[in-house]
């Protein structure tokens, strides 16, 4: 008992080799919580996999710095974990779901024109959609473009016209 105490601590007084190991058991358990919560938690980076994202980080966070006692920051990520994946399985099984928690696509340029009105909805203006036309496309030339989107994530997507 007295080797766990002076490894990990007890409290807020913790010194770096005790808040150390517990980022390290930590690492350890988010690598498992990342596993349960799925792919896409890391991969689509929608809407609600960033809460997830970011709830983790804050919560395991506490237990790291001796804010929080450990078991109920593990409990408590781990219900995270699995509320993310419940939420995961109604997305894919509801459009209607989908569309309540990560929004819709914005057709932000079609026919040689931007669409100012749905660019205002998705709160860009033009320099911002050309920003991911350069980057998604790697052009400037808007007379090569067919159509640019904002995705559900917010990335800009750009489909090239046909020759």
């Amino acid at each position: 008992m007295e080797a766990l105490l002076f490894l990990f601590g007890a409290g807020d007084q913790l010194n770096a080799l005790q808040m150390s190991c517990r980022g390290v058991v930590f690492f350890l358990i988010a690598l498992i919580l990342i596993r349960i919560s799925g792919r896409r938690s890391f991969g689509l980076r929608m809407p609600l996999d960033n809460i997830v994202i970011i709830l983790l980080g804050a919560v395991m966070s506490r237990a790291v710095v001796g804010a929080s006692p450990f078991i109920p920051v593990v409990v408590s990520c781990l219900v995270i974990v699995l509320l993310h994946r419940l939420f995961g399985w109604f997305v894919a099984r509801s459009g209607k779901f989908s569309y309540w928690t990560e929004g819709h696509k914005f057709l932000l340029f079609h026919d040689g024109k931007f669409d100012h009105e749905e660019m205002c909805r998705a709160l860009v203006c033009k320099e911002d959609v050309m920003q991911g036309v350069r980057r998604s496309a790697l052009t400037t030339e808007m007379d090569t473009i067919d159509k640019v989107y904002m995705e559900r994530n917010g990335e800009v997507s750009v489909i090239r016209k046909k020759d």
